[in-house]
């Protein structure tokens, strides 16, 4: 006899609800279908689908969306680098505790002194198929332990911890599945590494395999992002020898699907919910604020100094494409502060030395990255934008074809010193990738969490703006 098992998956929504209500309905109706059949059939995330970039995220500080897994009907879901590192350490302790279904994450730790592990934190769950197949299943997630032990959490390395799990499961497990928040490029190494995991459900690197791609004995699966595509896997386990016999991998785009009217009503609910929530008066303001994303304003420059004194550096750089829109006159509310600077940014402080620092502003000034279109690292504007400094004195020349060059950085008036070490506090956007290689390359990193950068708005709104 052959048996056919089911999983539904979906990955990094990061609270982007436009599809939702057609991922829910496709869903709810897979399941219901396999269901009907007497055929096995299991839903699962793979993490990311908290993102406080939106209101219904932030004013409920990813409860929300845990509400709205329960209402699709989820069985298992792992967490992601947005649950992880965006929540308060009590915000994350807390945000699963009303799941109907299992959350699994073997390599993340609670290092609070005298405090447990979350009840529904599980290194492994267990399925059991209609007929019996037992299926493991396992979650990791990324190591970013540079922002996770300042929350008083630990990722440990995701190949030590399979090492240490994977034989118990295969002993327990017919069939054993990973999901994967680490990236496609550690999910095709875990493939060559480990033989005995049958399914790796991926996410984090927003990658969209469309069938699936086998390494060895391994197939693997991701649909991309924001839930334009939903996946799924499909394992065929023949009883009368007792093994696996095939493993397919799909991705369907629901896009163009009708809207679950359940779930449609669920959110604009909770919407109204979220607007209540965070319609809290920040500052009344006699005349509108300016918000210049390629040129300097008060607003940014009174920001950036706050990042400065908050972090006690030497220097603050801050790019203006931050603030999305202006303050218009009368109440700011909180609304308006997750609206204006919604991105999910920590305020970082990194050390250049002289040299350093002064190709940083050079290259700050390059109409490449003003107007680079940045998607990822947390910022969730438009353009980079404008950098403003803060403890730096920037003389600048204006060339014929309009392009701005740097002549002069001085700190203290001084000129900047080769050999000293400074202190440069800046978005923690810019301490990945390339956009700055000299502060991505900085060997001395010291993040602040829990607050964004909307957090240190709220203050100088309130410290210089409050008589305006």
């Amino acid at each position: 006899m052959e048996e056919k098992i089911y999983f539904y998956y979906t990955n990094d929504l990061h609270s982007n609800f436009e599809q939702w209500s057609r991922v829910a309905g496709f869903l709810k109706g897979a399941k219901a279908s396999k269901t009907a059949n007497h055929e096995s059939c299991w839903l699962f995330d793979i993490g990311d689908h908290v993102d406080r970039v939106h209101p219904i995220a932030e004013a409920f500080m990813g409860k929300a969306n845990v509400a709205l897994m329960n209402e699709v009907g989820y069985d298992c879901a792992t967490i992601g680098n947005n649950e992880g590192i965006t929540l308060a350490h009590d915000d994350l302790s807390e945000l699963y505790d009303e799941a109907d279904f299992q959350v699994v994450c073997a390599n993340l730790h609670n290092t609070m002194e005298l405090e447990k592990e979350p009840e529904w934190l599980k290194p492994v769950v267990h399925f059991q198929s209609i007929n019996g197949v037992r299926i493991g299943v396992i979650g990791l997630t990324a190591p970013f332990n540079a922002y996770y032990e300042l929350l008083q959490w630990h990722v440990s390395d995701p190949y030590e911890t399979l090492d240490a799990y994977i034989q118990s499961v295969k002993q327990s497990a017919d069939v054993i599945v990973l999901l994967s928040h680490l990236g496609i490029s550690e999910d095709q190494e875990i493939a060559r590494r480990f033989d005995d995991i049958d399914v790796i459900i991926g996410g984090h690197t927003h990658h969209l395999l469309r069938t699936g791609e086998t390494i060895n004995n391994t197939i693997i699966t991701a649909a991309g992002k924001h839930c334009a595509f939903v996946g799924e896997v499909i394992l065929t386990w023949d009883h009368t020898n007792n093994k696996l016999i095939a493993k397919e991998a799909y991705t369907t785009d629901v896009t163009h699907l009708s809207k679950d009217h359940s779930t449609e009503t669920m959110l604009l609910e909770l919407s109204e919910r979220a607007d209540v929530l965070l319609d809290q008066t920040v500052i009344s303001l006699n005349e509108t604020i300016e918000v210049k994303w390629f040129q300097e304003t008060e607003m940014m420059q009174k920001l950036t100094d706050t990042m400065k004194n908050w972090t006690d550096a030497d220097c603050a750089m801050l790019n203006a494409g931050v603030l999305l829109d202006r303050f218009e006159k009368g109440d700011i509310t909180y609304q308006d502060i997750h609206r204006i600077c919604p991105h999910p940014i920590n305020p970082c402080v990194v050390e250049l030395n002289g040299d350093e620092l002064r190709e940083v502003v050079r290259a700050s000034f390059t109409k490449e990255l003003m107007e680079l279109k940045l998607k990822g690292f947390g910022f969730r504007g438009e353009v980079i934008g404008r950098m403003i400094f803060s403890g730096l004195e920037i003389d600048t020349t204006m060339h014929k074809d309009g392009h701005e060059s740097v002549k002069e950085v001085t700190f203290n008036h001084e000129q900047l010193d080769p050999d000293r070490i400074y202190s440069v506090a800046v978005a923690d956007t810019f301490t990945f990738g390339r956009l700055l290689p000299e502060v991505a390359k900085s060997e001395t990193k010291k993040y602040f969490l829990p607050e964004f950068l909307r957090d240190l708005l709220a203050y100088t709104l309130r410290h210089d703006f409050a008589n305006q």
